[in-house]
């Protein structure tokens, strides 16, 4: 079993900057790939970013490229979603995920561990 427990979340303006944080606990996290998704009840589970469990890989969704990175330590055994320039439209809970598959991680169905979620609001 892997735990994970997101923070960081909040308020904040459009333009401003928030940074989420994902601590995991339980069996090895430097094996699983981890990812980041968001939800809103208009558009559902969205696919934001991932990382391969070696840190070496990042992919992120069209909309965030340029404003969001991603990143992980493994000594700290916490992966991190750095959001700058935000919109209205990033507003969502944010997920964030453990795959110990390493294909189509822009799939939640590939992701065996979830957090709780934690919610980011953008004002306007």
């Amino acid at each position: 079993q892997v735990q994970l427990v997101e923070s960081g979340g909040g308020l904040v303006q459009a333009g401003g900057s928030l940074s989420l944080s994902c601590a995991a606990s339980g069996r090895t996290f430097s094996s699983y790939a981890m990812g980041w998704f968001r939800q809103t009840p208009e558009k559902g589970r969205e696919f934001v970013a991932t990382i391969s469990w070696s840190g070496g890989n990042t992919y992120y969704v069209d909309s965030v490229k340029g404003r969001f990175t991603i990143s992980r330590d493994i000594a700290k055994n916490t992966v991190y979603l750095q959001m700058n320039s935000l919109k209205t439209e990033d507003t969502a809970v944010y997920y964030c995920a453990a795959a110990s598959r390493k294909w189509n991680l822009n799939d939640p169905n590939q992701y065996n561990y979830w957090g709780q979620g934690t919610q980011v609001t953008v004002s306007s």
